[in-house]
């Protein structure tokens, strides 16, 4: 009998749903001149205490399972005026109508929480057989990213609350939060920014395709629905598509990508500047993929070496793979989520429509190769 992972969703749309609110509140708090503009303050209490709740709820539901993310507590630890703030926004951030977000009784327990998703433990995610060479896998493992995207988040513009659960390596269930992305919108920009609603939530349970929902002000979940699949990814199989006329999801100021070599392919494809939308979140450029405002992503590493961190892609990809998308390594190669804090296995990324993806990752092998 396949597994539906209903809890699963629930409990971590629920818990993405409650960390966006959060950053919402300390984006507004920051706009309104509460807070020093030249103070990173900001995004450190909201990427603490949005991982903070991640964890504490699906922890709460879930004992067994392994956690990674990106924060460690060591800075609140050294600095307790700042765990102060830090708990005073989880706190202010219960729901009446949810038991669930009360899940933290003090700050100690908060910081302790927080230094979960960076425990030894949960880091390797596989471990040698003794007497073998084979690889075994641990437990569930939940990978969250509390605030993708923070050079933007802080101007308030696009970014992400990212949460997925990975089973032997693959991604199983995600939930990427877009507080600032409009719910029901055909393009994901920077500057478009969601001002009267708190933005949209996409989620995926593989096997089972996407859906959407607005996110609420309150603890509930507001109705999902199935994500319309994009025109160019129905299964047509129809491979004699104008390259020129898809439109790349890009971010270009990024120091870990080749520019050089990503100007190369999109040139080769007979991509125009004016289809390209520059995004520096990688889960809005899933999301932007996902929803049909974007067809293709390259990344081509700077470095041949380079690995990113899982956070960055985990829950934003399974979102785009079930809405009809392919995603693989300059290899071919799927992606192992099962190594631990970095995609080790796999090298730079090629995420198209299926009947377009072979073409696009021939032309990002040849241009990655060259010397």
């Amino acid at each position: 009998m396949t597994q539906t992972y209903s809890t699963e969703l629930r409990t971590a749309s629920l818990a993405v749903q409650r960390a966006c609110l959060i950053t919402k509140t300390v984006l507004a708090a920051h706009d309104k001149g509460s807070t020093a503009k030249d103070d990173a303050s900001p995004v450190t209490i909201a990427d603490f205490a949005a991982q903070a709740v991640l964890i504490a709820a699906l922890r709460r539901r879930f004992p067994a399972d392994a956690f990674i993310g990106e924060e460690a507590a060591a800075t609140l630890r050294a600095d307790r005026a700042l765990a102060d703030r830090v708990w005073e926004l989880v706190r202010a951030s219960e729901s009446e109508s949810e038991s669930e977000s009360k899940t933290l009784a003090s700050v100690e327990e908060m910081l302790d929480v927080i230094d979960v998703g960076v425990d030894a433990e949960a880091e390797a995610e596989t471990e040698a057989e003794s007497g073998s060479g084979r690889r075994r896998r641990r437990r569930r493992t939940w990978i969250m990213d509390p605030i993708d995207g923070t050079a933007t988040f802080i101007r308030g513009q696009q970014y992400a609350v990212s949460v997925a659960l990975v089973e032997d390596g693959e991604q199983v269930v995600g939930v990427v939060g877009c507080p600032n992305v409009v719910f029901g919108g055909t393009t994901v920009r920077e500057d478009e920014v969601d001002r009267d609603g708190c933005g949209m939530m996409l989620s995926a349970v593989k096997g089972q395709g996407t859906s959407m929902r607005p996110l609420a002000r309150t603890g509930l979940l507001l109705p999902a629905e199935p994500l319309p699949l994009p025109l160019h990814a129905k299964g047509t199989g129809n491979t004699d598509v104008d390259s020129g006329g898809l439109r790349f999801a890009e971010s270009m100021a990024s120091p870990f990508i080749s520019a050089s070599k990503h100007l190369a392919v999109r040139g080769r494809l007979g991509i125009s500047e004016e289809r390209v939308t520059d995004l520096w979140s990688m889960q809005i450029k899933y999301a932007a993929l996902a929803l049909g405002a974007c067809d293709v992503m390259i990344r081509i590493p700077k470095e041949r070496e380079f690995h990113p961190y899982v956070w960055d892609h985990a829950g934003g990809m399974l979102v785009y793979e079930e809405a009809g998308g392919k995603i693989t390594d300059l290899r071919g190669k799927r992606f192992d989520f099962g190594r631990g804090r970095k995609l080790s296995e796999n090298v730079g990324l090629v995420a198209a429509p299926p009947e377009i993806h072979s073409r696009v990752l021939d032309i990002a092998r040849e241009v990655f190769d060259a010397v």
